[in-house]
């Protein structure tokens, strides 16, 4: 299959609401794939003019699973599935994505950036449940399996515009979102863990 037919596939995939993911059986497969997010409603003031829209949505980040194999070592044995399911239903400690809107919308939905626990991940704490109830409102998500979903994950990000991505991605918006980011990370590390 082509790039450009793997690009056209990609942004005909169905979009699912949270809970449509977490309902049994699965609608997410648990193979390799790549994986989108749409939003109804933005994180913060983003110019999304160059993003692509859909059905009243638009595609502010992307990500895939399994990661390319590393050159020397195993290769991860993540799929689409877990990843999609961490997404919308895990914490900020194992979610890139999640990580993000937290430190976007901190002040929206009050909560804040902590170490948590023994481990000392950073997390929302009880702001996750919070911060669930805003993705479940307001996020969906696509998908397609993909053999080597790298590639196809390095060719939307050096095409498109995706102001939530960090890895790699080059908008307007991904200085903002490194110091929001930075800043939640730096007052984390300076209050108390939270038990």
């Amino acid at each position: 299959m082509s790039q450009q037919n793997d690009l056209t596939d990609y942004f005909a995939a169905p979009t699912y609401s949270r809970e449509e993911v977490l309902a049994s059986p699965y609608p997410v497969p648990p193979e390799a794939g790549v994986y989108g997010w749409w939003f109804k409603t933005l994180p913060a003031d983003i110019d999304v003019s160059q993003c692509v829209h859909r059905d009243e949505l638009v595609l502010l980040y992307v990500g895939i699973s399994p990661s390319k194999p590393p050159a020397v070592g195993k290769a991860s044995k993540q799929n689409i599935r877990r990843r999609v399911k961490l997404h919308y239903a895990g914490d900020a400690s194992v979610s890139t994505l999640r990580k993000s809107l937290g430190c976007l919308l901190t002040e929206e939905l009050g909560i804040e950036l902590r170490r948590v626990g023994t481990s000392e991940r950073l997390k929302f704490g009880q702001g996750e449940t919070r911060l669930s109830e805003w993705m479940a409102e307001n996020a969906l998500v696509s998908w397609v399996t993909h053999p080597e979903p790298w590639l196809l994950e390095d060719e939307l990000i050096e095409t498109q515009d995706l102001p939530l991505n960090i890895d790699g991605a080059a908008n307007p918006f991904t200085p903002v979102l490194r110091a929001t980011r930075r800043g939640a990370v730096a007052r984390a590390r300076a209050l108390p863990v939270v038990p």
